[in-house]
Formats: structure tokens, C-alpha cells, sequence
């Protein structure tokens, strides 16, 4: 609960003492490790051959420099490649984690996707995006997998674009605004007994995965 909080608390919280200044601690030495893969990037820069998407900011950032409304300026950079580094890499080994310790727990469970692999994919090759659709049961144990650990109970912050009535309450225009996730992929109205590790619940009755609108690990 206490880094949920300094999430959503963290520009008063931060000069209070606790372990969550640790946490601060740590996101300003990732951010400053991203400012200098940026200083760089800008040093070894050739507008006419980009390497990768800090050099292509740059180069969109050279060109919108006289316009004062645009987006891309260095504080963007930093934190639009910081969260490439939590939403495409932390994310990814956490749940890889969790999944090979559900796997061990339930081996019955991982002896069924050993079953399917062999019967879609087989020992003589490697597997391709086409044999997902083919491998429902794998395909929803990841799901499982996916609400079981619960990575990103609040998610992460949106900004309301615009005065917004919801439920009776009126969100003015450019409130921060937290989507509590935790609370969809554990709706018991949604799935039943959330708390016990169960892929079947993605699956209908003829074996074929199925879609629930509360699945929403990582936000809508």
C-alpha cells in the first residue's frame, strides 16, 4: 500500500521520511541516467540517419523548437523514455517472474501447456504468432497469469481533457486522475473467486478463449 500512496501523493510525500524516499531516490537516478543516453544521443546525431527513437525525437524536437505549444521537448523525451523502460522491459520480467513461479506452484497446469505445445508446435521448430490462436489454453493461462499478479493495481496516471461527469461527480478539466485496476481483475461480479489461480476462466465451453471486459492489467 505505501508505494501505491507515494504514487499518488509523491510531491509532498517525497520530502517526508520513510522507505518511499528510496523510491524517489531510485526514479531520479533513471532519470538521470536517461539525460545523459540523451546528451549522447544529440553529441553523435545525424538528422540524415537516426539509430533509434531518442534520435528520432531529437530531430522532431529540432523542427518544432520555434513552436512554443509543441510537446516535444526534453522533459517528454526523458520521461516517454522512461516509461518505454517500466512499460516495455520492468513489466515484461516482472510478469516472466511471477508466471514461472504460478507454473511451478500448479504443475498440472504447466503439464497442459507442455501437452499443447507439442501438439501445435512439436520438437522441430520454433513457435510463430500464427499458433497463438491455436494454443487457447496457453493463451489463458498468460491471461491468468496477467490478473493473478496484479502488476499495476492503480495504473498509471491520465489527465482529463475535458469538465467530465461521472457517476453523479464532475471531474473538472485537467484533474490527475488514477485508474484503480486492482478492483476490475478482482470483481468477483466478473470472476468468479478471483483469489484462486484458474485459467479455465478464460476459456468457453468448447476450449476457445474467451474475452471479459474486466481484464484490464495494464489499463484500458
Amino acid at each position: 500500500m505505501g508505494p501505491r500512496v507515494f504514487e499518488l501523493f509523491h510531491n509532498f510525500l517525497k520530502y517526508f521520511p520513510g522507505t518511499h524516499r528510496q523510491v524517489y531516490k531510485n526514479l531520479q537516478e533513471i532519470t538521470g541516467f536517461i539525460d545523459r543516453v540523451v546528451e549522447k544521443h544529440r553529441e553523435t546525431l545525424d538528422p540524415s540517419s537516426p539509430q533509434d527513437f531518442i534520435d528520432a525525437y531529437l530531430i522532431r524536437m529540432d523542427k518544432e523548437k520555434a513552436d512554443p505549444r509543441s510537446e516535444f521537448h526534453q522533459r517528454n523525451l526523458i520521461y516517454t523514455v522512461l516509461s518505454l523502460i517500466f512499460a516495455g522491459t520492468e513489466t515484461t520480467s516482472t510478469t516472466l517472474r511471477y508466471g514461472f513461479l504460478l507454473l511451478l506452484k500448479y504443475p498440472h497446469i504447466t503439464e497442459r501447456i507442455h501437452k499443447e505445445i507439442d501438439q501445435v508446435i512439436g520438437p522441430h521448430r520454433l513457435p510463430s504468432l500464427d499458433d497463438r490462436a491455436k494454443m487457447p489454453y496457453t493463451d489463458a493461462v498468460i491471461h491468468e497469469i496477467q490478473r493473478f499478479g496484479d502488476l499495476l493495481p492503480i495504473g498509471v496516471p491520465h489527465m482529463v481533457t475535458k469538465d467530465t461527469s461521472f457517476r453523479g461527480y464532475i471531474i473538472p478539466k485537467g484533474t490527475e486522475v488514477f485508474p484503480i485496476l486492482h478492483s476490475a481483475i478482482n470483481d468477483p461480479h466478473y470472476f468468479e473467486k478471483p483469489e484462486v489461480f484458474n485459467p479455465d476462466r478464460f476459456l468457453d465451453a468448447n476450449g476457445a478463449l474467451k474475452k471479459n471486459e474486466a481484464f484490464i492489467p495494464f489499463s484500458i
